[in-house]
């Protein structure tokens, strides 16, 4: 690989996408050398018949589309798709103490893992194992502890349904609810915050309603980026002139302007399509008051008489409402201007824009959720809809864009630490074993398990644990003192690098890869953002004959660790039907007819109780819930803290980086940059472009500073800086979290910044 070209800074002034997102496709394919291979996959991806994309978690359109990807998808699948090999020869060369040296780029540029690997502490190299071999080290390891609670069994999102099923059913069995997965880093607000406010931990609406909305508003989510097949739905809506609001702390460029690639007479044409109709650049944390000002204006609109509020739902359906009207109007508005960084004036003309329209819906990411209050803000969310019965309706809704294709699967499927009583007695009933009732941990708590000693086992299905946590330095430590790590895995990571006194890397059938078993070829299902379940089919030759698919590995596993297991786990490692009947016995009221409903080559959607104005909270209502105040972080009174959010670049997704680029943004060939508002940079006396030290401010007497970082003019509020993820996760404390979900503050660390 050839050495990383200097640093350079240039402003990105073409729309997004176009040919812009063309070229960076054809580059990728070429990169891998995967241009025949990969073209044709490509074809195959979202479509019937073909494979779920590995990356984002967006709905597929109607499939009247022969290319229904988008180039951070085409990313994905040339990445797993590579020629690129990491083969013994690979370990034997390099030691883990070599690799930890290298950048993550250059780890997952080296390619596909083609065989298990274990470590071997006297030579510091990873060493070929037969599978055998690895799944009695695991047993040996689990069955040694003095206690089920002391092993963590992470789950990424990249895993289907059929191999999250038994792999919650295998640890329940074990004994333990430690069920960190990645969800708790991103949505997990979206599962501990909606259910009490409207009975479900998802989405509500579906595709279709982008056709029936009057208004649409992007909260904290870069959409051209993160979800970029939500582009379509975008352009479609401002191209019948439906307002879009986009209310984030960064403009970013596809919601300023966007090319469509699939639009053959936009591209000839080098035309494209202004995205958001008013922007609303609150301060980080500010959408909380940016929420309680437009019900402000609602509030006071309703007592001078107009007809603001949907009074026959409200009285129908919620409760709550006087607690929520009394706490918006005590709010004042120089107070709501400080805190969101939101002029009144603007915050009334959002307001009317929402007030005019009969069916909104509301999209958010994680610029919402990675807050103290994340939950809690959410929920604020909800309240907003309701007033104007934005539920239930065509057009209408609250819509979590989930990042991880399948991370709301796996939750939906078992992958809980938290399960309710109900569905362990569901598990009890059919596979006739009592599961453990006490909840587990979640990815803050189970590090903290690491730190304390009490872990000694953590087996990691799929994704880069490791790196993802907050905490880096301190999170390195404590994965270092296991007994055991376990990295199932497509390819090298930080994750295989920091690990325990023993550790094995296991290689798996990719997302784009066939299944084919002894009982014949299979597929998987994966559900989208917005709970439609489809099945996906690899279409190419797996890396290697010696990877095996996860559901293989999981009843492997189990069969090696559990040798009285009630479960019949050699009945399910070959064929998956039985799998999807055993889902459906545990969950009758929405996968009732699995087998039946997945050969519709759409899938099937998941019941959403909201959808249909029917509310499963305890009180049968959707409910208005209060966060006082104005916060959805602790304040720090000092001038001179900055808050920072960390951020993906445009060539990366989760913690994969597929180059040093984030074009839409102007940096070339770096990610150690902090994004600044230039008046916050000369009122510190820094030079453009300046190199500075940046420290956490925390009151636990930890130390947390990262140097060299160049600072980059860029249009920010005042008081909030970015800079990328996970280059910048040493600085977020591990206790900086919020309380409901767990989920870290990541949108909202406060620091300062210091000239080198």
């Amino acid at each position: 690989m050839s050495e990383q070209k200097p640093p350079r800074y240039k402003p990105y002034d073409h729309p997004a996408g176009g040919w812009g997102a063309a070229g960076a496709t054809a580059k990728v394919l070429l990169e891998q050398s995967v241009v025949t291979k990969g073209s044709r996959a490509l074809l195959a991806m979202n479509q019937p018949g073909g494979f779920k994309c590995p990356s984002c978690a967006f709905p597929d359109a109607d499939h009247t589309r022969k290319l229904e990807f988008c180039e951070n998808g085409a990313k994905a699948l040339a990445w797993e798709a590579t020629k690129n090999r990491i083969e013994r020869g690979f370990f034997a060369e390099h030691s883990v103490t070599e690799l930890m040296a290298q950048s993550d780029y250059w780890l997952e540029m080296q390619g596909r893992l083609t065989e298990p690997m274990r470590y071997d502490a006297a030579t510091d190299h990873y060493v070929p194992c037969e599978w055998d071999e690895a799944f009695a080290l695991i047993a040996r390891h689990l069955q040694a502890l003095d206690s089920p609670h002391q092993a963590e069994f992470y789950t990424s999102g990249r895993t289907p349904n059929e191999a999250a099923f038994l792999y919650s059913i295998f640890v329940r069995e074990f004994g333990t609810n430690n069920f960190p997965d990645c969800s708790n880093m991103c949505h997990e607000p979206t599962s501990r915050g909606l259910p009490p406010a409207i009975g479900v931990g998802k989405g509500t609406i579906v595709l279709g309603d982008f056709d029936d909305a009057e208004a649409i508003f992007v909260m904290g989510q870069n959409t051209g980026t993160n979800s970029p097949r939500m582009m379509t739905n975008l352009v479609d809506a401002r191209k019948r002139g439906i307002p879009i609001v986009l209310v984030n702390p960064m403009p970013e460029r596809a919601l300023i302007r966007f090319a469509e690639p699939q639009d053959v007479v936009q591209m000839a044409t080098f035309g494209s399509t202004p995205i958001s109709s008013e922007f609303v650049q609150v301060k980080i944390g500010g959408d909380l008051a940016l929420i309680k000002g437009m019900m402000k204006v609602m509030f006071e609109r309703e007592a001078n008489g107009e007809p603001v509020l949907d009074e026959a739902f409200l009285a129908e359906h919620t409760v709550g409402l006087e607690a929520v009207r009394e706490d918006a109007l005590a709010q004042d508005w120089d107070e709501i201007e400080r805190v969101s960084g939101v002029k009144q004036e603007q915050i009334r003309r959002v307001a009317e824009i929402y007030i005019r329209s009969n069916a909104t819906i509301i999209c958010y990411g994680m610029g919402l959720t990675q807050h103290q209050q994340g939950s809690r803000l959410l929920q604020q969310v909800t309240n907003l809809l309701l007033l104007r019965g934005n539920f239930g309706k065509p057009g209408a809704g609250i819509g979590p864009i989930r990042g991880h294709s399948n991370v709301q699967g796996d939750r939906t499927v078992g992958i809980d630490e938290k399960p309710s009583q109900r569905y362990l007695d569901r598990v009890r009933d059919v596979f006739g074993f009592e599961p453990p009732r006490e909840h587990g941990h979640h990815v803050v708590e189970s590090v903290e398990a690491m730190m304390n000693g009490q872990a000694k086992v953590f087996i990691g299905l799929g994704g880069n644990f490791i790196h993802a946590v907050p905490d880096t330095e301190r999170s390195y430590a404590a994965m270092r003192g296991l007994e055991l790590t376990v990295g199932i895995a497509t390819k090298l990571n930080r994750g295989h690098l920091v690990h325990g006194r023993d550790a094995l890397i296991l290689p798996v059938v990719a997302r784009s890869e066939w299944i084919r078993t002894p009982a014949g070829e299979q597929f998987v299902t994966i559900e989208d953002a917005m709970s439609n379940v489809t099945a996906s089919r690899g279409v190419l030759e797996p890396a290697s004959d010696k990877l095996m698919p996860e559901v293989e590995i999981v009843c492997r596993m189990a069969m090696a660790t559990l040798p009285d297991s009630k479960v019949d786990w050699a009945a399910y490692m070959y064929d998956y039907a039985p799998i999807r009947d055993l889902i459906a016995d545990v969950y009758p009221e929405i996968f009732a007819g699995f087998a039946e409903r997945i050969q519709n080559p759409k899938g099937f959607h998941l019941d959403i109780p909201p959808r249909r104005r029917v509310w499963p909270t305890p009180n049968g209502k959707a409910n208005f819930l209060v966060l006082p105040g104005l916060h959805v972080n602790d304040p720090v009174n000092d001038p001179d803290v900055l808050r920072l959010a960390t951020v993906r670049s445009h060539d990366q997704y989760n913690t994969t980086i597929y180059s040093y680029n984030d074009r839409y943004r102007g940096v070339y060939n770096d990610r150690m940059v902090l994004f600044m508002n230039i008046e916050d940079r000369l009122a510190r006396g820094l030079e453009k472009e300046a190199l500075v030290s940046i420290e956490t401010v925390s009151d636990d007497g930890i130390s947390r500073r990262i140097d060299g970082l160049t600072v980059l003019d860029y249009p920010m509020p005042r008081g909030a800086i970015a800079g990328y993820y996970p280059e910048l996760n040493p600085l977020l404390p591990l206790d900086h979290y919020d309380r409901i979900s767990g989920t870290p503050a990541a949108k909202s660390i406060p620091v300062r910044i210091a000239a080198l």
